[in-house]
């Protein structure tokens, strides 16, 4: 990439950074199934109509899963918040895009689309290299609390992980049998908790006690979800070299 107007988006090791991206461009469709199953999820335990995983190439951002924005597959790297999300190792937030808008990517794409809200966490390879972020969007202005922020890296390592075994499968991979059965039932299970919660919360009055105990109930739900796929994830891919 040689971009003139916004040269802040290009880390002092990208060449490091896009030789560690090369075991994923397998991976480079956008829309995958199982990017587009993980991000809906993720999506439903935001309350937000966006969730998107991406991966950050030399010249554009390629979104491998994609829930709620089904006109942007391949974006340029200069209109995408995930190449700003991918230089920081924290959260990169920013909660009022149209009256404080990114001042490294071009600020009319977000515009277009009506974006609000943007928070991106980056994903890593195994030498800890950015090769894209997992973030969640919304068409008005937010503010994640911490404990959103903490589900947001939880969530992000699950999806690092997904990253590394489907590269892993895509070279000749195997997984035990019994894995998608079993990711599966955790995660509908989680789900139905957190949709019980969800149609609870809605019985009680905004600011109560007990609307915040049970917006704390979905978050300790889904990070229990997200902690216990990454475990998974992580004992399955001890044996990949």
């Amino acid at each position: 990439m040689t971009p003139t107007q916004y040269p802040g988006l290009i880390p002092s090791h990208e060449h490091e950074r896009l030789a560690a991206l090369q075991p994923y461009q397998v991976l480079g469709t956008p829309g995958q199934e199982v990017f587009n199953d993980f991000v809906s999820i993720v999506a439903k335990v935001f309350d937000m109509p966006i969730a998107l995983v991406s991966l950050v190439r030399a010249d554009d951002v390629v979104f491998i899963g994609n829930e709620g924005l089904p006109e942007a597959l391949v974006v340029n790297r200069e209109d995408s918040m995930c190449s700003v999300a991918i230089l920081s190792d924290e959260l990169t937030e920013f909660r009022d895009i149209a009256a404080e808008p990114c001042a490294l990517v071009n600020p009319f794409v977000a515009q277009q689309m009506q974006l609000g809200f943007y928070a991106g966490q980056a994903l890593y390879a195994p030498n800890g290299m950015a090769v894209g972020s997992l973030c969640v969007m919304d068409h008005r202005p937010r503010q994640l609390t911490p404990s959103e922020g903490l589900l947001l890296k939880d969530l992000a390592q699950v999806a690092q992980e997904l990253l590394r075994l489907q590269a892993a499968l895509a070279a000749g991979f195997t997984v035990p049998e019994a894995l998608p059965t079993r990711l599966d039932a955790t995660v509908q299970q989680s789900l139905t908790r957190l949709a019980t919660l969800a149609e609870l919360n809605q019985w009680e009055t905004a600011d109560t006690a007990e609307a915040h105990q049970y917006a704390e109930s979905r978050l300790d739900e889904a990070r229990y979800l997200a902690q216990t796929l990454y475990r998974e994830l992580q004992i399955v891919l001890a044996g990949v070299a």
